[in-house]
């Protein structure tokens, strides 16, 4: 497969043996998002699906912010003055974000560093694991400026991941919540000292990286996939992904590795 190059210019862009690091990098305001880095963003992860060499991917942020959400003068003030079209063009454009990462068969890790509000919580909420330093706040903070708590998929992602009931709480009222409850209620995977943050996202990535990644895909798009199927559906859908799964490289090398008694040395082929 022909690999597209990634080159960033609104974000700090590592790959290195098979583990992607992006790292958003307007420190000075919270590494808020700019129609730029949305949109960087989100063309970033659809090239990562055809990145061979990226078998399991970080985003983080610079200082003491993960992501404070829109720019308020970069984004909001200006789609005061925008109406109809251009509005749906970037709340378009912001889903596609979302989704892009839930679409991406490869394992993603959110290593929440400071305040992840707005747009950075629903990033978060859109990758497959959340790694919070301790004294992180979260805030779903849309309807705290007269929006919608459905924006980016959130109302999609959220009761599925912390229940109905407390997804109407957090995107009702907006208020912060701390790392350790969020811990509590299944917000986020875990809460580590903020020194051990980047070591703790780079071991899990580590561990996703050097397992069988075709397979880790073809999880991740049943998951989302089986949401929406009856359970017959679901299980014959599961069926036809692991036939699939047999056929490849790693499923062998599983059964040589279990046979001779040693760690299996995966490929994602």
């Amino acid at each position: 497969m022909l690999e597209t190059a990634v080159e960033t210019k609104n974000f700090l862009y590592e790959e290195a043996d098979g583990i992607a690091q992006i790292t958003l990098n307007r420190p000075d305001t919270l590494n808020s998002l700019t129609f730029e880095v949305y949109a960087e963003l989100r063309d970033t992860f659809t090239a990562l699906n055809r990145r061979d060499s990226v078998r399991a991917v970080i985003i983080t942020g610079q200082g003491r912010g993960f992501c404070s959400g829109g720019d308020v003068e970069a984004i909001i003030a200006h789609l005061l003055a925008r109406r109809g079209e251009g509005m749906t063009e970037f709340t378009r454009m912001t889903g596609e974000l979302t989704s892009n990462i839930c679409n991406l068969r490869k394992p993603v890790i959110a290593a929440l560093n400071g305040i992840t509000a707005g747009a950075g919580a629903a990033i978060a909420l859109a990758s497959d694991f959340r790694i919070a330093a301790e004294g992180v706040k979260m805030a779903f903070l849309f309807n705290k400026v007269g929006l919608a708590g459905a924006d980016m998929g959130v109302a999609w992602l959220l009761p599925r991941i912390v229940g109905t009931a407390r997804a109407m709480e957090l995107l009702y009222l907006g208020e912060p919540i701390k790392a350790d409850r969020a811990e509590q209620i299944g917000l986020v995977h875990k809460v580590v000292p903020p020194d051990q943050l980047h070591s703790e996202a780079m071991a899990l990535a580590r561990k996703l990286a050097d397992g069988p990644t075709f397979a880790i895909g073809m999880t991740k798009v049943q998951i989302y996939a089986e949401w929406n199927l009856s359970f017959p559906a679901a299980v014959e859908a599961e069926a036809q992904a692991q036939a699939l799964c047999m056929l490849t490289d790693d499923f062998t090398e599983g059964y040589n590795a279990f046979k001779e008694r040693r760690q299996p040395q995966f490929h994602g082929k």
